[in-house]
């Protein structure tokens, strides 16, 4: 059997679910551990891949939240068994840099997606750029978002954009709300782009970027491409992989 390192969230039911877990299969150190068991659902799936990136270890989920998309189902019993055919899959996150109004300088790994977003009552102006030719002279929005394969069925579908097939080598640009241009609903791009984000008017109309849960506000300027030197291992069950579920997301 692995060595596992059991996490939860902090919720009532993952607490719970932790204490019985641990009691059957034991709990072993982070620095001796085989493979971290994450109990909760996709939120605290997407802050421990956040929080144990430099740790290098398979991570599989099991579902005791409220959404389960990055989650497999929960069940005690039969987690070596599970853990021994799991099926792993890699992906590279999003790495965002940015600029702010007073000249401040900081990055953000995204395992969803980077998304900008208006501050105000009022549209933002967004010029997109990809590998430093201008795409969108202006896009009018409430916003706009890079998503990844895994993200492409959160907030990406939720703004119409485009579901990514799992092993896609590709990531899916997509405005949110837009106003202008009438007819531009977004792209899908190659993994290896650089795309680039530039506020217009960014005193009137202030815009903040995201990373996942980390936002910096007040945003002139944003980059962001695939951090291809790192790659976030996560683990699901065959009969119920992550690609078969993205896969089935297109036919609901």
């Amino acid at each position: 059997m692995k060595a596992i390192h059991f996490v939860a969230s902090p919720a009532l039911a993952g607490q719970s679910v932790l204490a019985s877990m641990q009691e059957a299969y034991g709990q072993v150190p982070l620095e001796q551990a085989e493979v971290i068991v994450a109990l909760g659902g996709d939120g605290f799936m997407l802050r421990t891949l956040h929080r144990y990136i430099e740790a290098g270890l398979p991570v599989y989920g099991m579902r005791t939240g409220n959404v389960g998309f990055l989650m497999n189902r929960f069940e005690q019993d039969g987690l070596a068994g599970r853990l021994a055919v799991a099926q792993e899959v890699g992906l590279h996150p999003l790495r965002m840099q940015v600029e702010t109004e007073s000249g401040d300088r900081s990055t953000a790994l995204a395992i969803n997606e980077v998304s900008l977003l208006r501050q105000t009552n009022q549209a933002a102006h967004i010029r997109i750029s990809v590998n430093g030719k201008v795409k969108v002279e202006t896009l009018v929005a409430d916003g706009v978002l890079l998503s990844t394969t895994a993200g492409s069925t959160a907030y990406n579908l939720s703004a119409h954009g485009p579901i990514l097939p799992l092993g896609t080598d590709a990531l899916a640009l997509t405005p949110i709300s837009p106003f202008r241009p009438r007819r531009w609903n977004g792209a899908v791009l190659p993994g290896s782009v650089v795309v680039g984000f530039e506020v217009l008017d960014h005193l009137k109309r202030t815009v903040s970027a995201t990373a996942d849960a980390f936002e910096v506000r007040n945003v002139i300027r944003v980059n962001v491409q695939q951090d291809r030197s790192i790659a976030l291992r996560l683990l699901f069950d065959p009969d119920h992989s992550l690609e078969e579920r993205i896969l089935n997301e297109q036919f609901l």
